[in-house]
């Protein structure tokens, strides 16, 4: 019997191959995440891949959605950003098969994935792998790090650029770690920014399932980590994007949450 990556059905984190699934999972005990109501459960990168398939939307001048059909675990979408000095998958899908590989290879492959935080880490090992590409995470989410047997780099501090251009910000909130990326007047905000579905706000939160709200001290640091940052689009985690005077509809729902607090 072979060690098995075993992935969990509710989040989309893989685990170390073990002969064994772990008896639950970390990312979804955690009052940020949940353990499904039916009780925790478990899948391969396998079995996902004969039930589920990707799409690669064009969704912009060199940018990429990707997304999983039908919906698996959160269902977030990850994002492939082209640059002139390489591209960047933004965060993970934990469906990952030859056909996706085939297309992002068609498209200049990926030179550097950039994660937001831990609920987007799904199956980044296999990504690493299947592109020869570093995977980068702040170092303050380190101890969410579910295996390391692929080329992880941690980094520190406020920002990271990633390629010329292409900036890593440690924006916080709903993870310590917490980070968004910035390139060209574009923001790659995971759901450390979440834009809300009227696509004019955006929506800060410490826990999005279970309905947690972020408290003063971390609102204020997303805003001054991103203080004299122009952008004119929010691409978040849903499909949910604010492609015109991003920039005014964060300082607004800014301004409205800290209103809450007075």
């Amino acid at each position: 019997m072979t060690p098995t990556s075993f992935v969990c059905t509710t989040c989309g984190t893989a685990y170390i191959p073990a002969m064994q699934p772990p008896a639950a999972c970390p990312v979804c005990t955690d009052e940020r995440q949940y353990i499904n109501p039916q009780g925790q459960s478990w899948t391969t990168l396998k079995q996902v891949n004969r039930t589920h398939k990707n799409i690669i939307d064009n969704i912009g001048e060199g940018l990429y959605a990707l997304y999983t059909t039908p919906s698996f675990a959160i269902g977030q979408r990850a994002h492939l950003l082209k640059t002139p000095h390489g591209n960047i998958l933004w965060d993970c899908l934990a469906n990952l098969d030859a056909t996706t590989i085939e297309l992002i290879n068609q498209l200049g492959g990926i030179q550097k994935i950039a994660i937001s935080h831990p609920h987007y880490y799904t199956t980044m090992a296999d990504w690493s792998h299947a592109f020869g590409a570093p995977v980068y995470i702040h170092q303050r989410d380190a101890d969410w790090i579910p295996r390391r047997d692929f080329d992880l780099q941690l980094w520190d501090g406020l920002k990271n650029e990633l390629l010329p251009g292409a900036t890593l910000i440690n924006s916080a909130g709903h993870f310590d770690g917490g980070t968004v990326l910035h390139y060209d007047r574009v923001l790659l905000s995971g759901d450390v920014i979440q834009v809300a579905p009227n696509l004019k706000t955006v929506s800060f939160m410490y826990s999005y399932p279970n309905y947690i709200p972020l408290n003063k001290k971390s609102i204020l640091h997303i805003q001054a980590s991103l203080e004299g940052l122009a952008f004119d689009a929010i691409y978040g985690a849903f499909g949910h994007y604010i492609t015109q005077q991003a920039r005014k509809a964060f300082d607004d729902s800014i301004a409205r949450y800290l209103k809450i607090f007075e």
